[in-house]
């Protein structure tokens, strides 16, 4: 299987410097025009192939080959329920309803190969090679009563073969397969009944099998496909225009579709109809017709057998075993398959960011993967369900999930990829920092953040697909010389879901720094309590302020000495909020020296140093809980102290009390400590 975690890219970057953000940043959801998450959720699986899928008002039908279904990702023989060749599902869940009738057949294999749900969405309509449905004898074609999940008795049709495809209007059900009589008549593969169950007009005449079935919008005409090479005589390989009362010939389709393809289904919309074409070494693809001409729109050369489409929101959704579609200028020939794509119904290039993938299904199969689309709205969600034979979901760590997933509409809740393998060099103009770029499979357009130690520095966009191996670039042009800098990058998709930060990338740049930067964490802190005179707090994970029944905050640091030929230039304390409801404060913070001594296991009210008087700095009155805060320091008070021992006291004159992580707080961030910064004299 395709590896997802080792994502590739072919990206172009623009660089961005220091000095500002890269302009653009996350957008939809998803990257338009997809609308579909690649998210698949948790769904009921069969234990054989699922063949062909409808929905009715937030329910979804499955038919096909099986015998029982079971929960979510489960192995099988795991919590199975017997289900012979059909269940109803809940949209929104994708738990089995209690809707489940057998379809059996008293020699051979019997399946179901086709579904169709009448306009009003009372009746569903279900075809295959069966002679009982529900407990009722049928022949191949039954008509059950979705409210009472019953089969009618008063719908009676025989048809000689398998039902393979199935149309339904607000009076007339039409129908295609392997027979070639209905009703005791002639008909050649394709046929129409009733909603009563007699016999209609409709007999176009195919050489071959019928597979699929749509109708015009003005409901005048029906398209054909199949295996067959003629209708009603004329040649019109795999695809045909009839009469929707007659069946005679509209158009038809000579050479149109090679010799060695068929169309398995038929897709529409309000511009055009879609074909999903299984070629045996020719044409694999998609096709486009336009419903004002019949005339071809495009053509998807992608090679690897479409066996399903489904339009949503103008985008045309496949179900194939795509292997190669270097002919689009998309992936080369690759050993493992794509078998879930998506493409805009107006141009199929390129391949719109939409790669949720399956497994070929198990050994005794066609291997084919996915054979069946259909969408169902529940509680304010869209969801795209999926049936074949797959047994797996590649794209989710090859998580069990046999014969049926769902996609929903929203929310996109799974992350990209991390950023893999950054190199940090140094360049003439500062440094060059790439990266190995991520992969999110509803989301080419990704957001890329660049930390420089720690901070960040820059916002960048670009696309990416999984078929494209390239690393992405950022230029730090304000990197400082002769100075150390540790790199990382996180993506980010449009709905926000961000990736962990990728590995550390470390650099060095030429020449003597301009500036250079250290941070000093406290080493010893404590706090005072009038109310406590005699108390130590040393040990305490919190550090207390306040002006009234005072509390007085000490903190002692160990200053480097200033590097050759720099002078410190500027200085501040940053200190964070504990999570403590009563941790924020309404009141300003004084920040003064101390230059008696202390201990942190020994300082007490009773024995506390006095602060100097003045202050070097203030700190804003510490709002939120959880939150760095930050004083600016007098640099020139603190520049005599460098390479020695310097000590603090945060007070207050307020009345509210404030509280901050301690350097004991283990496991927090945030502990106080000193920022210094030295340029060159």
């Amino acid at each position: 299987m395709r590896r997802y975690g080792a994502v590739l890219a072919a990206l172009g970057l623009a660089a961005a410097s220091l000095t500002g953000l890269a302009a653009g940043g996350p957008a939809s959801a998803l990257t338009p025009p997809v609308a579909m998450t690649a998210d698949d959720l948790p769904t009921w699986q069969t234990n054989g192939v699922v063949w062909a899928l409808a929905q009715a008002n937030g329910v979804v039908f499955a038919g096909g080959t099986f015998s029982s279904v079971r929960p979510p990702g489960a192995a099988a023989g795991t919590g199975e329920q017997q289900a012979l060749n059909f269940q109803a599902f809940d949209a929104a869940t994708g738990a089995p309803t209690s809707c489940r009738l057998s379809f059996t057949v008293g020699s051979g294999t019997a399946t179901v190969r086709a579904l169709a749900v009448s306009p009003d969405g009372r009746t569903l309509y279900v075809g295959g090679t069966f002679g009982t449905a529900g407990g009722v004898a049928a022949s191949n074609l039954a008509a059950v009563d979705i409210a009472s999940c019953t089969v009618r008795t008063d719908f009676k049709v025989a048809v000689s073969s398998q039902v393979r495809t199935l149309l339904a209007t607000d009076d007339t059900v039409y129908l295609g397969g392997g027979f070639t009589s209905v009703g005791g008549q002639a008909r050649q593969h394709f046929a129409a009944v009733s909603t009563a169950g007699a016999l209609r007009p409709f007999a176009p005449a195919a050489d071959k099998t019928g597979k699929a079935l749509l109708l015009t919008p003005d409901g005048s005409r029906v398209v054909l496909g199949g295996d067959f090479d003629t209708v009603n005589g004329a040649a019109s390989h795999a695809l045909a225009v009839v009469d929707a009362t007659t069946g005679a010939n509209v158009r038809t389709y000579p050479g149109f579709i090679g010799a060695t393809s068929t169309v398995q289904d038929l897709a529409s919309d309000a511009t055009g109809f879609y074909t999903a074409n299984e070629g045996t070494g020719g044409f694999d693809g998609r096709i486009a017709v336009n419903w004002a001409t019949l005339n071809e729109r495009w053509r998807d050369t992608c090679l690897g057998a479409t066996q399903a489409v489904q339009v949503y929101h103008g985008v045309l959704y496949s179900a194939s075993h795509a292997h190669d579609c270097s002919s689009m200028g998309q992936f080369p020939q690759m050993d493992d398959r794509q078998h879930l794509l998506a493409e805009s119904v107006g141009n199929p290039r390129p391949l719109l960011g939409w790669f949720p993938d399956t497994d070929d299904g198990p050994a005794g199969t066609e291997q084919i993967g996915p054979r069946a689309m259909t969408t169902a709205s529940a509680n304010g969600t869209d969801y795209l369900w999926v049936g074949g034979e797959f047994t797996r979901i590649a794209s989710n760590g090859n998580r069990l999930q046999q014969g049926l997933v769902r996609f929903p509409s929203t929310p996109d809740t799974r992350t990209p990829s991390v950023p893999q393998q950054p190199t940090a060099v140094t360049a003439p103009n500062g440094v060059r920092l790439t990266w190995q770029a991520s992969l999110d499979l509803d989301d080419t357009a990704l957001t890329y953040t660049v930390y420089r130690n720690g901070t960040r520095i820059a916002v960048l966009g670009a696309s990416s697909t999984f078929w494209n191996p390239g690393r992405a670039a950022f230029a730090d042009t304000t990197a400082q010389p002769g100075t150390t800098y540790s790199y990382q990058v996180t993506a980010a998709d449009a709905a926000g879901n961000t990736s962990a930060k990728s590995p550390a990338a470390t650099v060095t740049t030429s020449g003597t720094p301009a500036t250079t930067t250290v941070t000093v964490p406290a080493d010893a802190d404590s706090y005072t309590n009038a109310a406590a005179a005699s108390a130590n707090y040393g040990g305490d994970q919190q550090l207390a302020v306040r002006g009234s029944s005072a509390y007085r905050t000490y903190l002692h640091f160990t200053l480097p000495a200033a590097p050759a030929g720099m002078t410190l230039k500027s200085a501040s304390l940053s200190v964070r909020t504990s999570s403590d409801a009563l941790a924020a404060s309404a009141d300003t913070l004084s920040v003064q020296h101390v230059a008696g001594s202390w201990t942190e296991t020994g300082v007490t009210w009773a024995n506390q140093p006095a602060p100097d008087a003045g202050a070097l700095g203030t700190l804003p009155a510490p709002t939120a809980l959880q939150t760095d805060y930050t004083a600016p320091l007098t640099a020139s008070a603190l520049s005599p102290a460098l390479g020695g021992g310097y000590g603090l006291a945060l007070t207050s004159t307020g009345t509210d009390s404030a509280w901050f992580w301690s350097r004991e707080a283990a496991g927090t961030a945030g502990h106080p400590q000193l920022t210094l910064t030295f340029a060159a004299s």
